[in-house]
């Protein structure tokens, strides 16, 4: 016997399963009615959100809609019963969801409108509606509005913004800071130590393994090779402008602070084998001149770039450990492979930079911890969105938040060709 649709609360699990049937669900019914034993009540209160989030799961999209359709059909049949049991569709929050916007404020650093109502949750995006007492919940296509520099903008909740502008900005951001480094290396060649009075420092590492002379080359061949392997993902991810601009920012920032350090403290060269002396130029232009050298080649021996006293702490050991980092971080976690490879690549780096006798072990050190903590601190921060709680956090990472303010959790690891097909191939694949 058919189950009435205009009963649906007193429904029992087989009820609903013998709906689901009629409706052309049936491989549903193990899952709804058995596993998560649905019965007519909590069907009633059953969203899409619900359908595509743990437990159950659903990743069919036709389904979702269908099944999602289905059951607004139903409450809409039963919305005297919803109301008694406080349950708001959306149809009837549409209805009464004021549609000027007085009292509106909007805020860029929680991604959020602010109204003077009450707390609007759609999809996990967050539309704060302040007046205390009552609170709505939206459809799953509500619109997530942000504001930026000035400007009002109005896209999908949960949509990720390339910002492409917001890259260009990091892009310059990192290239002033290498050129800044570049020439901080200069000023600091000029104040290296006489070996003579400053003798290389005690070092367990470099006392202990003796000197590779060609192990410095394979350091930055270990990173030009991670180097690539970067390129080749941010060629093909599908949110390339958002890991490029996170690599720039992060690894301006570091570099940034290396500046501070190699200038605060100017450490002895640490082997004999290290021809420096100190070098004074005989003016500014002869110092930028060579600044732009160390900047057009990367500061890279492998270019014929050769620099003095830039210990503390390890520019490679920061360029290969943050690539490390991005190609695990922005690859699936069932890649094994390539994490394994650039792990590899990571480590045998940092040991080639010690076995050259190029750097103290503490810069090694220094350069690792720094960077991998400012990593992990940066997506925590963007993964969780715990800074949208805390003016604190915005307050000393002012371009974190500049950078990630419409950046809604995880970045996806979603890939796809971002070349047009030619024209043989969509002849043969359409």
């Amino acid at each position: 016997m058919t189950p009435s649709e205009d009963s649906v609360s007193t429904w029992s699990c087989k009820q609903v399963a013998q709906w689901l049937q009629e409706k052309g669900f049936g491989e549903y019914v193990e899952l709804l009615c058995v596993q998560h034993r649905l019965d007519g009540l909590s069907l009633l209160a059953l969203t899409e959100a619900d359908l595509r989030g743990p437990p159950l799961g659903l990743t069919v999209l036709g389904d979702i809609k269908r099944l999602t359709l289905a059951l607004r059909q139903l409450q809409r049949q039963n919305q005297a019963q919803l109301e008694e049991l406080g349950i708001q569709t959306s149809d009837s929050l549409a209805a009464g969801l004021p549609l000027d916007t007085t009292g509106l404020e909007w805020s860029c650093e929680r991604a959020e409108i602010r109204y003077n109502a009450c707390d609007l949750l759609s999809n996990g995006t967050e539309l704060r509606l302040r007046n205390g007492n009552r609170c709505g919940y939206g459809t799953a296509a509500a619109l997530r509005h942000t504001h930026s520099n000035g400007r009002y903008r109005k896209h999908l909740a949960g949509r990720l913004d390339p910002e492409v502008w917001k890259t260009v900005i990091s892009v310059i951001y990192v290239f002033f800071v290498f050129g800044f480094t570049s020439f901080v290396m200069v000023i600091v060649h000029e104040r290296v130590p006489d070996m003579r009075t400053y003798p290389p420092l005690p070092d367990i590492f470099l006392d202990s393994v003796p000197r590779i002379p060609w192990a410095f080359a394979m350091a930055e061949a270990c990173g030009l090779i991670l180097c690539y392997m970067f390129l080749l993902i941010l060629l093909l991810h599908k949110h390339r402008s958002i890991l490029l601009r996170r690599l720039c920012s992060l690894m301006g920032t570091v570099f940034l602070l290396r500046c501070c350090t190699m200038f605060v403290t100017s450490l002895s060269v640490p082997g004999q084998h290290l021809k420096c002396s100190s070098k004074t130029y005989s003016d500014t232009w002869g110092k930028i001149q060579r600044a732009l050298a160390i900047w057009s080649g990367f500061g890279m021996t492998l270019t014929g770039v050769q620099t003095c006293g830039d210990y503390m702490f390890s520019g490679h050991t920061v360029v290969i450990t943050m690539l490390n980092f991005f190609v695990t971080e922005y690859t699936p976690q069932t890649w094994n492979l390539i994490h394994t490879i650039s792990w590899v690549l990571n480590l045998f780096g940092i040991f080639f930079i010690l076995a050259a006798h190029e750097h103290y072990s503490i810069d090694v050190f220094i350069a690792f911890y720094i960077t991998t903590r400012l990593f992990l601190y940066y997506h925590t921060l963007a993964n969780t969105r715990a800074y949208q709680q805390s003016r604190r956090a915005r307050i000393w990472f002012p371009m974190f938040s500049f950078f990630e303010c419409n950046v809604n959790g995880p970045v996806p690891n979603q890939y796809h060709w971002p070349f047009s097909k030619p024209a043989l191939m969509k002849t043969l694949i359409g």
